[in-house]
């Protein structure tokens, strides 16, 4: 019993080094609404109907900073064929950060302040940035990535995704 439990330790810990966690079985994004920039509210069931990418970031977080870019060409790239990001800012970035970088960088995509760390709470206590959460067209996370994901991976992931009917 010692030794599977071991085994499945070691496991779930390469998967996380090799850049995420697949979900075995898809699991509903959780009940939550993002609060964006210009205060509108979106609820998590307004996914529904397109690929999305929830991605939680800080602007003290370099990583996050450094797939930012990134994150944007994907969303370039595919936001024509029912692709959306939401990029998550985590309750301890200051809001007037949040603002100016997306301002600054021109972020195409909506971006939302998580105020009381509510959001982060219900997407399964997201406390490491960047964490990302691929949903797909029926509202279900399809898979989880903690730290910036393998870009070519997801490309060939939301490709495969926004195929679904």
């Amino acid at each position: 019993m010692k030794k599977q439990i071991v085994v499945a330790s070691i496991v779930a810990a390469a998967v996380l080094i090799a850049g995420g966690v697949m979900l075995t079985q898809n699991k509903a994004a959780p009940a939550s609404t993002f609060v964006l920039l210009d205060g509108s509210q979106k609820p998590a069931s307004a996914l529904q109907g397109k690929v999305t990418l929830v991605n939680f970031w800080a602007t003290s977080c370099v990583s996050c900073v450094a797939e930012m870019p990134k994150l944007v060409s994907t969303f370039e790239k595919y936001k024509h064929q029912g692709y959306g990001t939401v990029a998550v800012a985590m309750a301890y970035d200051p809001p007037s950060y949040v603002v100016n970088f997306a301002q600054t960088r021109k972020l195409p995509f909506d971006v939302a302040i998580d105020n009381t760390g509510a959001v982060a709470k219900a997407w399964g206590e997201v406390g490491i940035t960047p964490t990302s959460y691929l949903v797909n067209k029926r509202g279900e996370i399809v898979k989880r990535y903690v730290g910036e994901p393998n870009m070519s991976e997801l490309h060939q992931l939301i490709e495969a995704l926004l195929k679904e009917s």
